[in-house]
């Protein structure tokens, strides 16, 4: 048993030395033209081992100095010998070593070669993607040893689609009709590129029928691709209309009032989650992940106390005469645009995602739904059965929908109905703020923010109905699925013509919208 012992442990030393980056290929991959350096990079590959990794990593960086014959690493003041790791001294004269971009492309390749041996399935799935953008033979027997010791059967599939992309320009026939096999399961749109490069040149009729037949089936997944994607764009839009919607239904829906400072009440919203996305930078550093528990409520209380002032100081007068009140409010739009622009300043500002808003969920190679915008139907959705449970269930609502329906009874009734105006107007400013909130986690926050979505806002809650919450909802979301899938089609600027167009037949037929009000009031 013990010689077994010793025997096993000279084996391992015989291959690792074997396998250790040397003197020569340091030199041969840092010093001399760039088709040599490539050259001995690719000779040091297939043997690799951390040390290389660590080499190539320095080489990507800029970190790596030659003197002479002598290449060593440097990172701040620490100077260390690539092959040993060991602390060396700098050599006189030492001069950076200079990667072209093909040079410095073809390390970025060989790392991601490196990084499929990785024990992080995260790092591993990063490098198939990276290697997925470049089809080069010399790598598949690294790919063919990677994908051997690969346990993640799904990095396992994406790998073995690598492998049969370098395939397709074999010269075995039969290697090549494989490669079209394997490739018939991709769901990238770098398949089908090359897919139809190798059909182009391809000479055999079999092999030819099999790539056919092979872009055919990659063609049909991109395809759903895309439609799920517009599907998708289509729900994300039509949620944030239904956010930007649900206060303008309370205001205008509920109250009559039109208010055209909708849009910058959801400004201020943006801003307060700017605000407060500062406040987390500079005195709580390691909780700012969770800045949005905080920027909700404080974007919610902005904008409703800035919507309660502005009903108590100006539309309170206005109260049936709906075109002083829409002038009016114009007005006040314009007067907090600039003075947002006074405070914050002309230009956009950035607001960060946290960390678990970014990135998304790859569905398919050409669908990824971004975690930003999965949140953000989520949150539109709580908001909306908030909003309803509100108006239907609450005290509050009770007040509103009797003050709504017949005033004179409901303050016969002892109602203050100034002061329901109050609360109800605040709440359908608060909501404007949550919307502001949401939007700035998709795009920049700027002064002009609620103009690109004030007369979308207007479209929905009329095509709705006027004070019907369900209405909103499906308007918001028909709107947005119609916008989307029409701008796959005719593009972007015909889309929005279309949906105007329909929206403007459709109030001719229905002028009550898709619900309307019932009742001896209406």
């Amino acid at each position: 048993m013990l010689m077994k012992k010793i025997l096993i442990a000279l084996a391992t030393g015989l291959v690792l030395s074997a396998q250790a980056l040397t003197p020569a290929e340091v030199q041969g991959i840092a010093i001399g033209e760039t088709d040599a350096r490539l050259e001995a990079l690719n000779k040091a590959l297939p043997n690799a081992d951390e040390r290389l990794m660590v080499f190539l990593q320095a080489l990507s960086q800029d970190a790596v100095k030659v003197g002479g014959n002598t290449v060593v690493m440097v990172q701040g003041d620490q100077v260390s010998d690539p092959v040993t790791g060991a602390a060396v001294a700098l050599p006189e004269g030492a001069d950076d070593v200079v990667s072209n971009n093909r040079m410095r492309s073809e390390i970025d390749n060989a790392l991601a070669m490196l990084r499929l041996f990785s024990k992080d399935d995260k790092t591993r799935r990063e490098a198939v993607k990276t290697l997925q953008t470049e089809v080069d033979a010399s790598r598949l027997p690294l790919i063919d040893k990677a994908l051997a010791a690969e346990t993640n059967e799904t990095i396992k599939t994406e790998l073995a689609l690598v492998r049969a992309a370098i395939l397709l320009a074999s010269d075995d026939k039969a290697l090549r009709l494989q490669a079209s096999g394997v490739l018939m399961g991709s769901t990238q749109a770098s398949t089908k590129t090359l897919l139809l490069e190798r059909l182009a040149i391809e000479t055999d009729a079999e092999v030819k029928a099999a790539l056919s037949a092979a872009l055919k089936k990659v063609e049909s997944a991109l395809a759903w691709g895309d439609r799920l994607g517009a599907i998708f764009s289509g729900l994300s839009l039509g949620s944030i209309l239904l956010l930007v919607a649900l206060g303008l239904a309370i205001t205008y829906g509920l109250m009559g009032v039109i208010n055209m400072a909708h849009g910058e009440l959801m400004m201020i919203g943006a801003y307060a989650t700017y605000v407060v996305q500062g406040v987390f930078h500079t005195y709580f550093p390691g909780a700012f992940d969770w800045y949005l528990l905080v920027a909700v409520p404080v974007a919610f209380l902005a904008s409703a106390l800035m919507g309660a002032a502005l009903e108590r100081g100006v539309i309170r007068f206005l109260y049936g005469r709906p075109l002083e009140t829409l002038l009016a409010t114009w007005g006040i739009s314009l007067m907090l645009m600039q003075l947002v622009r006074s405070v914050f300043g002309a230009q956009n500002v950035g607001v960060e995602n946290p960390r678990w808003m970014s990135g998304g969920v790859q569905v398919l190679g050409n669908l990824s739904l971004p975690f930003n915008r999965l949140v953000i139907i989520g949150f539109a959705l709580a908001v909306l059965f908030a909003v309803a449970w509100l108006i239907s269930r609450t005290r509050l609502g009770l007040f509103v929908r009797g003050v709504t329906q017949n005033r004179p009874i409901a303050s016969c009734m002892g109602v203050n109905t100034a002061r329901v105006d109050t609360y109800a107007f605040a709440l359908g400013s608060g909501i404007a703020g949550l919307a502001g909130c949401a939007l700035s986690q998709i795009g920049n926050v700027g002064p002009d923010l609620g103009q690109g979505y004030i007369v979308d806002a207007f479209m929905v809650v009329v095509l709705g109905g006027v004070g019907q919450l369900a209405g909103t909802v499906y308007a918001a979301l028909g709107l947005g699925l119609l916008n989307k899938l029409l701008e796959g089609l005719t593009g972007a600027v015909l889309a929005k013509i279309a949906v105007l167009v329909f929206i403007i037949i459709f109030i001719q037929k229905r002028p009550q919208g898709i619900f309307a009000m019932k009742g001896r009031e209406v």
